[in-house]
């Protein structure tokens, strides 16, 4: 898988839909509710869970919120959720954290 940035993936498990902001440094395994991700617009048919399609692995169903960004230190990987879902996302089996924002000096 080419996680270059500028590309987005989506997961086969929920609706979370991401944009790849920083690419790793080497190859990962990178997988949203404990299934692989694939690119976003392959199998536009897909089920979804909604509809009684496949469900995130209990364990990782803490699912990603719209508009965050998402990071893995010890890869770099840095990703932007552009569609929500219930999947977790991962990076060689560890969970991704919420980026939060810088802090800017206050301006008086």
């Amino acid at each position: 898988m080419d996680l270059k940035p500028g590309s987005r993936w989506r997961s086969a498990v929920c609706d979370t839909e991401v944009i790849v902001v920083r690419a790793p440094a080497g190859p990962v395994i990178f997988r949203i509710g404990g299934a692989a991700v694939c690119p976003a617009d392959a199998d536009q048919d897909r089920p979804t869970a909604d509809r009684g399609g496949a469900r995130p692995d209990a364990a990782l169903a803490g699912g990603t919120l719209l508009g965050k960004r998402y990071t893995d230190e010890a890869s770099g990987l840095q990703v932007l959720c552009v569609k929500a879902g219930a999947g977790t996302i991962t990076v060689d089996g560890r969970p991704a954290a919420v980026m939060t924002p810088r802090q800017l000096p206050a301006s008086d």
